[in-house]
């Protein structure tokens, strides 16, 4: 999707229009408010149910949260700052960078009325290492009893994609489920460009052999296209679903242009040749009614900026499906 695809503001909806043309439904109706005497009430609620009918048709099915937003941002926001700028925004709640400080990103999230969905940690399988994952984790997983938040774990210490390194990690990611799970917490298998976990097909393979339930998937855009063509998106997503747990997007350009060095990889969603509306279309044909995370590392400047340019383009995204259908 390009900048002239996204609207610079989100359609708001004016209840003085003469016709019943809100969100453009005005052909549904098809009669001038004024041709009734009692106009106030039957403009109230015809625009009651027109608005009713749009918040059904255009709204995202998705959760809508952001993570990493706060590593680049220019004004270096307190979690406070944080939870306040993205309620007012309209995102759904955040992602949390490592075990650093959670107790106080769940308080600020949930005073400002949003949730904490995942939480990101690197689990380690290289034989040398002395702390396989931070032993914090189990101080930390008892406060996410009940909030539905996702560890997503980032693999690291081997060749990328190395089999090889399946019987540890398969060992260690059980017992991470197995502590997680008595609290209600499922684990996410992140892909990650450069790690040993670093395509889709290996968190799939590995999260088939863990074979617990709270075990499952995570498909990252930006580290797909680093490794994988267009072509083979839709065919790997169905393999993924069974287990798919989560999603993270970000404006990007096409991945040809990312694997070649030239082509802009993290972005705010209005931006970038990548096809952001076909991704979320073969998402919506193939079931997928789970949250979706904004990628935001690395992004400069005031982070309030990019968030606002990416949530107007998600509104804008999900609306033009919803006219689709």
């Amino acid at each position: 999707m390009t900048k002239s695809e996204a609207n610079p503001k989100p359609d708001t909806p004016k209840a003085t229009r003469s016709r019943c043309s809100v969100f453009g439904f005005r052909p549904f109706f098809g009669f001038r408010i004024s041709d009734f005497g009692f106009q106030g009430t039957i403009c109230a609620l015809a625009a009651s149910a027109v608005l009713a009918l749009s918040a059904a048709a255009g709204s995202p099915s998705n959760p809508f949260f952001a993570f990493c937003m706060d590593t680049h941002d220019a004004k270096k926001r307190s979690l406070q700052q944080q939870a306040e700028l993205l309620k007012e925004l309209g995102y759904d709640g955040a992602g949390h960078l490592w075990l650093d400080a959670v107790p106080e990103r769940i308080k600020t999230l949930e005073a400002a009325g949003l949730k904490l969905f995942q939480i990101y940690m690197r689990v380690d399988i290289a034989s040398e290492a002395k702390q396989p994952y931070d032993p914090r984790l189990k101080e930390i997983l008892p406060v996410l009893m009940g909030r539905d938040t996702v560890l997503g774990a980032l693999v690291v210490g081997g060749k990328p994609s190395a089999e090889a390194g399946d019987g540890r990690a398969v060992e260690l990611l059980r017992e991470v489920a197995g502590l997680a799970s008595p609290h209600g917490v499922k684990v996410a298998l992140y892909p990650h460009a450069g790690d040993w976990l670093e395509r889709v097909e290996d968190a799939i393979r590995v999260t088939r052999k863990v074979d617990r339930p709270n075990v499952g998937v995570m498909f990252n855009l930006c580290h797909w296209l680093k490794v994988d063509d267009e072509k083979n998106l839709r065919p790997l997503l169905q393999s993924a679903m069974p287990h798919l747990l989560a999603v993270s997007i970000n404006g990007s350009d096409r991945g040809v242009d990312i694997r070649a060095g030239k082509g802009n990889w993290i972005a705010p969603l209005d931006s970038g040749e990548f096809d952001m509306l076909g991704f979320l279309r073969t998402l919506r044909e193939l079931g997928y009614t789970g949250p979706v995370g904004l990628q935001c590392w690395g992004i400069p400047g005031d982070a309030r900026e990019h968030l606002a340019r990416s949530i107007t383009a998600w509104r804008t995204l999900n609306q033009r499906l919803a006219e689709a259908q």
